[in-house]
């Protein structure tokens, strides 16, 4: 049955416009008219001599800062919000509800561990949906048999797990993260009681079991008699060089795939595609891709959730959610995907390292949702499989639901693995569009940025969706060195996108609306920043020291443009910072992180395309490892920086520390022993930078002199940064 017949008038979801807009925009019209009179007097007053180049090298630095700032004001202006109507979906097609096909991909069971990863596959196998209609498949691009022994494991206890989750509907739907939490509304009721420590006993004793094979680095012949595809991994499989590794654990098909009230399981499918030194593999786009052929040959969900290994589902009504946008009867079928925010359950209290993405989640997507849609941003994701294949968007496109697709009953399930095996062959792509035109694209270190970019200029829209309860919770790195790692992959690759043929200025005109361009380039420039970033950083310190002003006297009228700026765009910041839900503390720790990334991250960005441009580099993806040691673990919760290595990107944050330290220094001996009364008027917005500066800088300095504990810096470090700084401070700037 259709929705013939059925009242339609009332829409699955609504949208709603941010409150407040004309106070915000009265703001930003003054902001800007503060720039502009801080160019005018840049313009006005070169010096002829006396710091021209400290002059003109500030100019164009606040040139770039002004237009980086007007293009922010794009994910600002027009914030929207969506309400979803869950009860109407059900009402109206709970007999139709379609296929989801739920990918996860991890790709080292060291860096990744396998029980990290058995917690979001059991999390996504236990959604309040149809479990006829739900495929979970997980990519191995380890190509590890611990892996394929975990999700064994995984598959035996999805029997006791996904009834007793459905049956008392608890949150999270993670046994980690389930048993980890304090917080048990059912836990004076006697029965759940007794079920809830009799599931806990069992998952423990499967957590001990993995745990003991992967301390002891391999599977043993006991555990492999358990199952034939221990078979696939002889002698000459390596993580680099295997055939393609497929077996479906669960198979939906087969009326004994149940659990132990005997209501049909999910189907569950381990692959691990084939890979060939000799061949590139495309990294996660590469396993996404082949994900997508093999699915569509065992299950061929019409929608596709992707989620990463450590980003469990937190919320079991996501998929109904993300179904209210897709199979809304007005809107729906321009829908290509369905975005929820990237949320940790590991931040500290103040987010020391600024991983909680909150003015992004809160504010800045809200605000590309208003343009026509949110990016893609490789995890929490839900895709309608027909334009992640390539297929663009026309008005006549009208989304079939109803189609059911037809599951092969007689066919054998090793029938159907050997024939799906081709599929993930390394061979198969060849001479054809996928990684082109169809799947996700390949070349670039943000492979999903650029997919969703993609999509969108082939007339989909896209929804960014955040509800009251967060649909999924990850892993944020934990050290000071994954994050900027982390951070230096992302930049490098809206930066390969800026400069490519896909960058929104030019491929997204006529596509995607002015104000998604706009807002694109934020992210996409994020690279460019970092060279006005460390001339401010150091040149004004710098100029202080040897006496060259470069900002206007505080009795000068021109000295209002610049502070009314300073203080007008700190203020907000902290304000849109504590209405996003983040402590003072926090927007500080956002403040030297936001320094970190552009003096670091962002630097080296920008070096490995100038290299990959010359012919001296490619891409690369690397994986940000989710496990610590004890003691860095320790530090963390106490929101102590970790350090703890020497590396070229602090090299640089320890010499600018120390540039700053010096001037600061040298400034105030300088004004103590007789510099005339006016100094500080004339200095004053240099010493309250390089003042700032310093402050931003204190764990640095910890770090660098005061720290005893492994996380601090070397003193190898603290010598080189402290001849670097006297180096710089010893260079004219006339």
């Amino acid at each position: 049955m259709g929705s013939q017949g059925r009242d339609v008038s009332l829409p699955l979801f609504e949208t709603k416009e941010a409150k407040g807009r004309s106070v915000y925009k009265l703001y930003a019209f003054t902001v800007f008219v503060g720039i502009c009179w801080v160019w005018v007097y840049r313009w006005s007053y070169i010096p002829r001599e006396g710091g021209r180049w400290a002059w003109l090298g500030l100019f164009a630095a606040e040139l770039w800062f002004g237009f980086m700032w007007m293009l922010s004001q794009s994910v600002r202006w027009n914030p929207v919000y969506r309400y979803t109507f869950k009860e109407r979906l059900s009402q109206r097609y709970e007999k139709e509800l379609p296929g989801v096909d739920i990918f996860v991909c991890t790709a080292d069971p060291i860096l990744e561990p396998p029980n990290l990863v058995m917690s979001t596959i059991l999390s996504v196998m236990a959604y309040d949906y149809p479990p006829e209609k739900l495929s979970v498949y997980l990519s191995d691009d380890g190509g590890s048999d611990l892996t394929f022994y975990a999700l064994l494991e995984a598959s035996r206890f999805s029997k006791y797990w996904i009834p007793f989750c459905k049956k008392y509907k608890v949150e999270s739907r993670s046994p980690a993260a389930y048993f980890s939490s304090t917080s048990h509304p059912h836990v004076n009721a006697t029965p759940f009681a007794e079920e809830r420590l009799a599931i806990k006993k069992l998952y423990e004793e499967m957590e001990k079991r993995m745990e003991r094979t992967l301390k002891a680095g391999r599977v043993s012949d006991e555990i492999r008699a358990q199952h034939c595809g221990f078979s696939e991994w002889n002698s000459g499989v390596t993580r680099r060089n295997h055939q393609t590794i497929l077996q479906i654990l669960i198979d939906g098909r087969d009326t004994n795939a149940v659990d132990i009230e005997g209501i049909t399981l999910p189907t569950l499918v381990y692959l691990a595609r084939e890979k060939r030194p000799q061949i590139p593999h495309n990294f996660k786009a590469g396993a996404m891709n082949a994900l997508i052929r093999v699915s569509s040959e065992i299950s061929n969900g019409q929608i596709i959730l992707n989620v990463d290994c450590d980003m469990y589902s937190n919320n079991s009504e996501a998929v109904r959610d993300a179904l209210c946008f897709f199979m809304d009867e007005e809107k729906g079928h321009e829908i290509a995907y369905v975005q929820f925010p990237q949320n940790f359950d590991n931040l500290t209290k103040n987010d020391i390292y600024s991983n909680g993405l909150k003015m992004i989640n809160v504010l800045e997507l809200h605000g590309m949702d208003g343009f026509g849609g949110p990016p893609y941003i490789g995890t929490g994701c839900f895709h309608r499989r027909e334009s992640l294949c390539g297929k663009k968007y026309t008005k006549e496109y009208k989304g079939e639901w109803k189609k059911v697709v037809e599951k092969k009953q007689k066919e054998s399930t090793k029938t159907l693995e050997e024939r799906a095996k081709a599929l993930a062959s390394c061979v198969y792509e060849d001479n054809t569009q996928w990684g082109k035109e169809m799947g996700l694209k390949y070349g670039c270190s943000v492979e999903d940025i650029l997919t969703g970019l993609s999509v969108q200029y082939k007339g989909w829209k896209s929804i960014y969706f955040n509800p009251p309860r967060a649909g999924f919770l990850g892993v944020a790195p934990t050290t000071l060195i994954q994050t900027i790692v982390q951070n230096k992959r992302w930049a490098e690759g809206h930066l390969q996108i800026f400069i490519s043929k896909h960058n929104t200025l030019i491929s997204g005109h006529g596509n995607i609306k002015l104000g998604l361009q706009l807002a694109y380039c934020i992210y996409n420039a994020w690279a460019l920043n970092s060279l006005p970033t460390l001339y401010y950083a150091a040149i004004p310190s710098l100029c202080l020291l040897n006496g060259i002003s470069l900002y206007p006297k505080v009795s000068s009228p021109w000295f209002v443009p610049f502070a009314y700026v300073t203080v007008a765009t700190s203020t907000y910041s902290l304000g849109e910072s504590l209405w996003c839900g983040d402590t003072l503390v926090s927007w500080w720790h956002s403040q030297r992180m936001t320094m970190v990334r552009y003096t670091t991250s962002y630097l080296f960005a920008l070096i490995e395309n100038v290299l990959r441009i010359s012919g001296f580099g490619k891409t690369a993806f690397v994986i940000t490892t989710k496990v610590a040691d004890q003691e860095a673990s320790k530090r963390y919760e106490q929101e102590i920086m970790e350090f703890g290595s020497s590396s070229p990107m602090f090299s640089i944050l320890a010499s600018l520390a120390m540039v700053n330290l010096i001037c600061l220094v040298g400034g105030v001996k300088g004004l103590l022993i007789g510099k005339e009364i006016g100094f500080v008027e004339v200095f004053f917005l240099q010493f309250l930078l390089c003042g700032l500066l310093v402050l931003i800088n204190i764990p640095i300095y910890e770090a660098l002199f005061f720290r005893k504990d492994k996380g601090r810096l070397p003193t190898s470090l603290t010598f080189t940064s402290i001849v670097f700084a006297v180096l710089a401070c010893l260079i004219p700037m006339y």
